[in-house]
């Protein structure tokens, strides 16, 4: 089956409801998952981190870098990269901002470089949206392949533009097939 554990930090609940999405489509594709706010962290959660196939990190982007409650969690794994406890498992990210572009990249690459520090295999996206591909509008629409990137949407009801949540629904289907053929 293997299992799939996002941790994120969200700050006005953008960030929970890609997390949401995501999870909703790994589940969905037959994937143990677990979501895990890393505001508020337990040893049960810990312990699914580590026992985890794959870790998903999500983060808002303030000020072109992972929000401070989710550097602090990442602070906070120096024993797990000491001993190396998450080697080897799957990696990938996703993070949203207010704008279309919203350096939404440097967030990616920070979230890379940990987890390469882990020792972790990272998983990028795979969706191609138009103009490319014209059956996909709305899809991947910032054209980011490192990770999931989304921008912030003045509909509350949907926190995140609707082109960027069915790309996030079809990266949890991506994560739980990376998932399965890792762990099998």
């Amino acid at each position: 089956m293997g299992t799939l554990v996002i941790s994120y930090f969200s700050g006005n609940r953008h960030t929970a409801r890609l997390a949401e999405t995501i999870a909703a489509a790994a589940v969905e594709s037959g994937c143990d998952t677990r979501l895990v706010d890393v505001a508020a962290m337990t040893e049960a959660d810990w312990l699914a981190l580590d026992t985890a196939d794959a870790i998903l990190f999500g983060t808002p982007t303030y000020m072109g870098s992972a929000a401070a409650e989710f550097k602090s969690f990442m602070d906070q794994t120096s024993d797990r990269w000491t001993d190396q406890v998450w080697a080897d498992k799957l990696a990938a990210g996703f993070t949203v901002a207010t704008f279309p572009g919203g350096d939404k990249l440097a967030t990616l690459i920070q979230l890379t470089v940990f987890a390469a520090q882990h020792g972790m295999i990272w998983v990028g996206q795979d969706q191609i949206g138009a103009p490319v591909d014209a059956a996909n509008p709305g899809i991947n629409a910032s054209g980011a392949w490192l990770g999931l990137t989304a921008t912030s949407s003045r509909d509350k009801t949907l926190m995140v533009q609707s082109g960027d949540l069915e790309t996030a629904r079809r990266f949890g289907g991506r994560i739980a097939r990376a998932v399965h053929r890792w762990s099998a």
